[in-house]
């Protein structure tokens, strides 16, 4: 039920697909702690080794995605572990399914206002009878986050889907998880924009072959700064498969 845990680079990943991450979810579901779900891609295995409280967060995350397929096809070269990757924008409409046939309660909290409701709005049609008791836009201070937690665990809230981008999100989770009663929390960055249709993925030919990234990246060149860890860590890859190394030294943000 509890997938296996390896580290790629220092950085910890489940080997799931997106059948054995569901039975984790719905195993967690009828768990009485709290549980985040959080994914990890070659971008953020960099970004860890330069910010260890985002690598202790990780370490200690309930379920750890392979949404990358670069972090899918490292864990096949250096650990001979095999996985298929799980999007995250993938994994929340499973997660809304699942909820929908088992009755759970979900809330919705991040993004813009506009696409926070239009998010909510489609998944009411796409899933007619799923439960989302609440939402709320990720605009809110700091001050006002007691009163979203204690609004959030009034709801009976099961599910928390959020979508603050990284690392906001994994940083939010750390720091409330602790004080919500619900089952599960993932963390879904950009996935509130795709639901509610702002932005497209990638075409099916491009998720087939791998290349969702090059789509993005060619539809969105302002990623392009975030992409330039991806030969960071091909080169760190192949550097730990030749046995010249198997962590990436960083400075800690502490």
């Amino acid at each position: 039920m509890i997938p296996t845990r390896i580290e790629i680079l220092g950085v910890p990943i489940d080997c799931v697909n997106m059948q054995s991450a569901l039975q984790t979810i719905e195993h967690y579901l009828e768990q009485n702690q709290p549980k985040s779900v959080i994914a990890v891609n070659p971008e953020k295995i960099i970004k860890c080794h330069a910010d260890k409280n985002l690598l202790k967060i990780i370490q200690q995350a309930g379920m750890i995605i392979p949404d990358g397929i670069g972090a899918v096809i490292a864990a096949r070269m250096l650990k001979s572990k095999k996985m298929q990757r799980v999007p995250g924008s993938e994994l929340m409409p499973e997660i809304c399914a699942l909820a929908e046939r088992k009755g759970k309660k979900v809330f919705l909290f991040g993004a813009k206002p506009e696409v926070n409701m239009k998010a909510v709005s489609n998944l009411k049609l796409k899933y007619p009878d799923l439960n989302i008791v609440g939402s709320q836009d990720g605009y809110l201070s700091e001050e006002e986050m007691p009163s979203l937690v204690q609004r959030i665990n009034q709801l009976e809230t099961d599910i928390l889907f959020i979508a603050l981008g990284s690392p906001a999100q994994e940083i939010w989770m750390s720091k409330y998880l602790n004080s919500l009663n619900v089952k599960i929390c993932q963390g879904v960055g950009g996935t509130f924009d795709v639901i509610a249709g702002n932005v497209k993925r990638a075409p099916a030919f491009f998720r087939a072959i791998y290349l969702e990234w090059f789509y993005r990246l060619a539809s969105q060149p302002k990623r392009l700064v975030r992409q330039t860890a991806l030969p960071k860590f091909v080169y760190l890859v192949i550097k730990q498969k030749l046995g010249f190394g198997n962590k990436l030294k960083g400075n800690s943000k502490n």
